[in-house]
This record gives C-alpha cells, sequence and structure tokens, in this order.
C-alpha cells in the first residue's frame, strides 16, 4: 500500500480548522447574555478526530491554549442560535460561535459523529456481569450506604490524616482550599476506565477497597487508573497487606451447623425439608463471615501477602494465591483461618496506616474468617501448610479456595467459599 502523502496525512489529523469566539462560564449562562463584546479578537478552533472522540483546541493570536477539551459519545452539546455551540463539561460550559454556516455545520456533524459512535465494552464491562454492576452502582447511589462509609472514623480520618501530613505532595495540586468548590474540582461522570482526562494527573485517591480486601474488585480500577498517572505521580493508598492466621472457634462453627437445622424438618407444612439439609449445610459454609473477634481464638502468628498498588497490574488480581506455613502456638482444633488486612499511604514526609485488624479500633470492613468443612487438629509447635486461591469471577468479587495440611499428621481439609455471598455475623 502507497504511503499517503503529507498533505493527505495533515487532512487526516485535522478535521476542522477556523475562527471562532468563546465565552467560558462556571455556571449556567443568564438569560439575555451576550456571547463577547466587539472588541474581542477571533480565536483559532482545531478539531482533531480520534477513533471514538475528537481533540478540541481553541488557540489565541500567539498561540497560546485558552480552551482544550475531549468530546466523545457522552459529551453534552446543545445548539444555541444559528450558528453556536454550547458545550458542557462538567460544572464549565463553552460558547463558540462561528463566523459562517459552513463552518458551524463541519463542527456539529463532527461531534455528531462521536456521539454515535459505538463505545466497545471497556475492561471494565469485560470483567463484570451488568446484573452485578448495576445493582453494585445503585447501592453505593444510596446516600445511606455513602453515610456508613463516611462515618466510619478510623477510615475517614485516616485518609484526612495521610493528606494533611503530606501536604506538600498536595500544594499548588487541583485541591479544594474552600467550601466553594464549582472553581476548584471538574466532576466527570464515568467509569475510570472508560472516561478520557485532559491531562496526566500528580496523585490518584481512592478508596477500593472490599472486605477481606479484594471483594467488589475495585482495586483493579484502582490499578486502571495508572494509565494517567505522571511518571513520578502518588498513589493514596500506596500498598496493602492482607494478613491471614488460623482460629480456633467451636461456637461459631456449630453455629453455622445449625442454621441448617431448619432443613431437618420432616413435615413442614406436610413437606419433607430433609434431602435438603446436606445441601444447606454445604451453602452456608461457602460463606465468609464478616465479624470481629477476640484475637486469643488466633493459634499462630499471622502470614502476610502484599499488593504493591504502585507496581501491581490488574491482571495481577484476576488470580491470587498466598501459600502458607503457621507454627502453632497452642494446641487444639482450627476451624478455619481469619483475615485482615492494613493499607498505606506512603507520602514525602510520612508514612500513614489504615488498619482493620483485629487488635485495632473496628471499622466497616471489620475482619473475614473462612471456615474449614472439617476441622483440623493441631498440636503447639506442628506445622500447618497450604494455600488460599482466590479467583476473580464476572460478580465482581471472588471464589475462595483453601487447602490445609498439618504437615506432621498429615490430615488435611479445605473449602470453597463464594466472597460475593458473605454472611454478616455482626451485631
Amino acid at each position: 500500500m502507497a504511503a499517503p502523502s503529507p498533505h493527505t496525512q495533515q487532512q487526516q489529523l485535522v478535521l476542522l480548522r477556523c475562527s471562532v469566539k468563546l465565552l467560558l462560564a462556571g455556571e449556567e449562562l443568564p438569560a439575555g447574555l451576550q456571547l463577547a463584546s466587539p472588541s474581542q479578537k477571533a480565536l483559532q478552533l482545531e478539531v482533531q478526530p480520534g477513533e471514538e472522540d475528537a481533540d478540541v483546541t481553541v488557540t489565541d493570536a500567539d498561540g497560546v491554549c485558552v480552551f482544550k477539551c475531549l468530546v466523545n459519545r457522552d459529551t453534552e452539546y446543545c445548539r444555541v442560535g444559528k450558528q453556536s455551540v454550547l458545550i458542557t463539561l462538567g460544572y464549565n460550559s463553552a460558547l463558540l460561535q462561528f463566523k459562517s454556516q459552513a463552518e458551524y455545520n463541519t463542527f456539529s456533524n463532527a461531534l455528531k459523529r462521536c456521539h454515535s459512535q459505538k463505545k466497545e465494552n471497556s475492561v471494565f464491562s469485560q470483567r463484570t456481569d451488568e446484573a452485578s454492576a448495576a445493582q453494585y452502582f445503585q447501592f453505593y447511589g444510596c446516600l445511606s450506604q455513602q453515610q456508613n462509609m463516611m462515618q466510619d472514623f478510623v477510615r475517614t480520618a485516616t485518609y484526612h490524616r495521610a493528606i494533611l501530613q503530606n501536604h506538600i505532595d498536595f500544594t499548588d495540586k487541583l485541591l479544594v482550599r474552600s467550601s466553594n468548590l464549582s472553581d476548584k474540582i471538574t466532576v466527570l461522570c464515568g467509569k475510570i476506565e472508560e472516561i478520557s482526562l485532559p491531562e496526566s494527573v500528580d496523585v490518584v485517591i481512592s478508596e477500593p477497597m472490599g472486605y477481606m480486601l479484594f471483594n467488589e474488585r475495585m482495586l483493579e480500577s484502582y490499578l486502571h487508573s495508572k494509565k494517567w498517572l505522571k511518571s513520578n505521580g502518588m498513589m493514596f493508598p500506596t500498598y496493602s497487606d492482607i494478613h491471614l492466621a488460623p482460629f480456633s472457634d467451636e461456637q461459631l462453627y456449630m453455629e453455622h451447623y445449625s442454621r441448617a437445622n431448619f432443613w431437618y424438618q420432616e413435615c413442614f407444612y406436610g413437606v419433607n425439608l430433609s434431602s435438603l439439609r446436606s445441601a444447606a449445610v454445604e451453602e452456608y459454609f461457602r460463606q465468609p463471615i464478616v465479624d470481629t473477634f477476640d484475637v486469643r481464638i488466633l493459634m499462630a502468628r499471622t502470614v502476610k501477602y502484599t499488593v504493591n498498588f504502585m507496581e501491581a497490574a490488574e491482571e495481577d488480581l484476576h488470580r491470587v494465591e498466598i501459600p502458607f506455613v503457621f507454627q502453632m502456638m497452642q494446641s487444639g482444633l482450627v476451624h478455619g483461618l481469619a483475615f485482615w488486612f492494613d493499607v498505606a499511604f506512603v507520602g514525602s514526609l510520612v508514612t500513614v496506616w489504615l488498619s482493620t485488624a483485629p487488635t485495632e479500633p473496628l471499622t466497616h470492613w471489620y475482619q473475614v474468617r473462612c471456615l474449614l468443612q472439617t476441622p483440623l487438629f493441631a498440636k503447639e509447635g506442628e506445622t500447618l501448610s497450604g494455600k488460599v486461591l482466590l479467583v476473580a469471577n464476572k460478580r465482581q468479587s471472588y471464589d475462595i479456595q483453601i487447602v490445609a495440611m498439618v504437615d506432621q499428621t498429615g490430615f488435611k481439609s479445605g473449602n470453597i467459599l463464594d466472597l460475593k455471598n458473605p454472611f454478616f455475623r455482626y451485631a
């Protein structure tokens, strides 16, 4: 295939170049507001099309950029008069007035093409069932759920402290300096996998942790956001440690079994339910237990698994394998494994930690315990070895596979659990 000439390449790269007049507004335009005074000089507009969007740049006579935006199928715009267009970006609006009807039509057609582009499935859509995503966003769209998280003092105060104690990392950045937010923050609505930013950012701040750290699979979205991070940028939080330890809790184990006693009934309104009792026990034991506990039930020192958000890729979280070897510090029945996590905010001045450990003040994440199907007896000094395998699923969660063995006796046990469907045991 012959290479296009330089003139053809230029035509492909620039869809439109013309003179315009520009008015920027931070709020809705008051009725009767004029576009510009007669003395306003015309500016140069240039439109460069992409596969699914177009880059719109307005420069002055000296070539200095006075307005720039990316328009796509999500961009809000409307016609004003015969040859003007109002583009809305968050809380800001830009009114572009063209010198001729032909130039307006060319620009309007470019906007229509961007609007009609069928967006390919994003990374988020590819990994998530539509029903799960709809339920997720509906849940977090409730102010009551936002209040629940915001009132988690440990969570909110730690983020607050991490920012203020590393103030030099945020100096002269786009951070709120007053309660008047409209001229400080631009809200871009959409998933991080689908939106476009006008420039790279200095810091990414997010709260992507779920139960047992990984639930909801928002960590992958957090890692995806690194494509907009400057090479010397920072991530808050910076890395996370998930801790696990064997525990002994006969009461919890028997509680789980007793939940299935309902299905022992042989005459429930004339129906024999007993054939479903085994299936009920299996289902209940597939539920991770979200609650808190006394650390004295732990039978060994924890094993730690670290996820470094600065280095990890999204694919690293599709399958997470955590091997363990525990040196038993007391004899007794091992009923399962307990999990919790810490995250670190590594700033230029200090590192601030947020912990969900059972020894720390309680958070809305609590701790998570996964029961073995059959308890294992281990003596003090023996070793319990095995692995925890977390396999991501399209329900924004993980299937958990646990295999454990007492090395000295060869006794084994395990379980397969559904992190999407935990049992909330806390009061």
